[in-house]
């Protein structure tokens, strides 16, 4: 069935007015980029340009020995600077040549502070439930090992769980260095940890888990490889917990920012450490 005579023209009408309104907000859009662009270039020096002064103040009273509350007042505002909307403007870290080798040449750093605290948080959820099984999977194998498998660990499922051992540092890793390009205070030493427990997962890999009449002695490393990861899922477990409830007052009481995360050196209050510590010694002594 075809158009009639008299529908066409204001088909072609209609067609060409949308054509026309399409160019105009494609034409409004860019004017609003570019003119946003400009705004937030200003702004970022501005940003950037106090954030200078304060750090040059702050050295000064140091050096000078003047009274603490100048110094207190001017933490404060560091604080307000680094904590506020404007810390979107403040200058980025590097990403680094491990984010630019997953990701590419690639901005990981959010505008928004919900974003970076989402991010935050599934970090936080990540270190959960890898807490989790850490201490499920290797018990599991060694459950196994002796109900099912005659005291003989396969190969296939020790190398499916270093398989996952080397994701997990990775996404770890990746994680962290977000967070850091986000405005973390996690230290480099941290992230640096988590490279070499990949490489060891990578290593581990390549193990032979042998099979036979002694198998039991041929894969004592390979059982006790297991037994430490179950203390370590025991201890991460401890660590997110009491470490985290410390980082929170922290927070509360201004002296660490939001975008902070539990990291190896996160202190601890007195009655966490008498049960972290014994844990954690036993940990690297076995």
């Amino acid at each position: 069935m075809t158009n009639s005579p008299g529908e066409s023209p204001s088909v072609d009408g209609e067609v060409s007015r949308l054509v026309e309104e399409a160019k105009e907000l494609q034409e409004t859009a860019s004017s609003l980029i570019s003119r946003t662009s400009l705004e937030e270039d200003a702004l970022r020096q501005r940003v950037a340009s106090l954030d200078s002064r304060i750090k040059s103040l702050r050295s000064s009273l140091r050096s000078s020995g003047n009274s603490d509350k100048l110094e207190e007042e001017l933490v404060r505002a560091r604080y307000i600077l680094s904590e506020g909307d404007a810390a979107t403007f403040l200058p980025s870290k590097s990403h680094g040549r491990f984010l630019r080798m997953f990701l590419g040449p690639i901005n990981v750093r959010a505008n928004r502070k919900d974003v970076k605290l989402k991010v935050k948080e599934e970090y936080n959820n990540v270190r959960d439930r890898t807490a989790l099984l850490f201490l499920c999977l290797p018990s599991l194998l060694l459950m196994l090992r002796s109900w099912i498998w005659g005291g003989c660990l396969p190969a296939l499922p020790v190398q499916l769980y270093q398989a996952w051992l080397l994701y997990l540092y990775t996404g770890l890793a990746l994680r962290e260095n977000i967070l850091r390009v986000n405005g973390s205070d996690i230290r480099p030493w941290w992230i640096k940890h988590h490279y070499c427990a990949m490489a060891m997962a990578l290593i581990s890999l390549t193990w032979g888990i042998e099979r036979g009449h002694d198998c039991a002695q041929k894969q004592r490393g390979v059982q006790l490889f297991l037994k430490w990861a179950i203390m370590q899922g025991v201890a991460m477990m401890l660590q997110n917990r009491y470490q985290r409830q410390r980082l929170y007052t922290r927070i509360a009481l201004g002296k660490a920012r939001r975008m902070d995360v539990v990291w190896g050196e996160t202190a601890g209050v007195e009655g966490q450490l008498l049960l972290l510590c014994p844990i954690l010694f036993v940990l690297q002594v076995c």
